[in-house]
């Protein structure tokens, strides 16, 4: 068999992207083998599961050794996710595997990338909203003299029964689709356990993913369309990538990579459902202005709320 190199340059970009955030392996890596390379969803599903269940386990230990995950919030979600991702395996199996049923992979997967994109909105607004609190009066006054405000992570309380359900729900979409095993399921993450650090976020989600990913993948060798081909090529790349990914991650969130990847997956997602060049084009750069704008708008409201606060403090004083 030929080796794609071009294709594994590409898988080594990803790579780096769910390294950094958690997210984008399904999200990115499956629509990057349908779009560019020509490859059939449900085989593109199949290859990218298979390498997900390698490359997981890299990213995942380095944040193990950094400290950035937590045990009890993965054990929960897998309780829910590694059933569900081995299940939805049968289900896509048992829908068959003509054009109608590719056409569904397809609409299915744009969904999740929209889900994903939404999410990394939410999540962007989040750490905006959260720098705006650190230079609030109140969280300058309780901070210890020398030291930057809110610099450590309240304890967080397992809610089982929502993370178990989190879990099915993320398993049964990356089992269907390969999307979800960050994207997705790093969204309710965030809305279940708001206090996660960014870093604490993205190691636990890709230590979750491991099992996750690994049921989804053997599911996938038993009924799917793996191709070892493809696989190779991913492996190749995306190895090296999430470790360097993740050791950037461990450190520093990747801010700037996040909105970069919320425009991919809008992107992506268009693509799954089957809009022309010039529409999405267009699309892309009316999403991008918009976006720009509200993003401005948005800073800008939280940067004056520090400054009229302490102008009110000093007026009262």
């Amino acid at each position: 068999m030929d080796f794609d190199w071009t294709m594994a340059f590409g898988s080594f970009l990803v790579a780096i992207v769910v390294g950094l955030t958690g997210m984008g392996g399904g999200a990115l890596m499956t629509p990057m083998l349908v779009t560019f390379f020509g490859v059939s969803p449900l085989a593109a599903v199949s290859s990218d599961l298979v390498a997900a269940a390698v490359m997981k386990p890299v990213g995942s230990a380095v944040h193990y050794r950094q400290g950035t995950i937590n045990m009890r919030l993965v054990g929960w979600l897998c309780v829910g996710s590694v059933p569900a991702a081995f299940s939805g395996v049968l289900l896509a199996r048992a829908m068959g595997d003509g054009e109608t049923v590719q056409d569904v992979i397809s609409k299915a997967m744009g969904v999740a990338l929209l889900i994903a994109a939404g999410g990394l909105i939410v999540r962007g607004y989040l750490a905006m909203r959260d720098r705006a609190a650190r230079h609030s009066p109140d969280e300058r006054r309780t901070a210890a003299p020398g030291e930057p405000a809110a610099t450590t992570t309240p304890e967080i309380v397992i809610r089982p029964v929502p993370t178990v359900v989190t879990g099915i729900i993320g398993g049964l979409v990356v089992g269907i689709t390969s999307v979800g095993s960050g994207s997705l399921i790093i969204v309710a993450l965030l809305a279940l356990y708001p206090a996660l650090k960014a870093n604490q976020l993205v190691g636990t989600d890709l230590l979750q993913a491991v099992p996750l990913v690994f049921a989804a993948a053997l599911g996938h060798l038993l009924f799917g369309d793996f191709r070892m081909e493809v696989t190779a090529a991913l492996l190749v790349g995306s190895i090296p990538g999430v470790y360097i990914g993740s050791k950037i991650s461990s450190r520093a969130p990747g801010t700037l990579i996040r909105r970069a990847l919320a425009f991919v997956l809008v992107a992506s997602a268009l693509k799954m459902f089957g809009l022309g060049i010039t529409p999405l084009a267009w699309t892309l750069v009316a999403l991008a202005v918009l976006s720009t704008a509200v993003w401005l708008v948005l800073r800008n409201h939280h940067r004056r709320a520090p400054e009229a606060e302490d102008t009110k403090q000093a007026v009262a004083s």
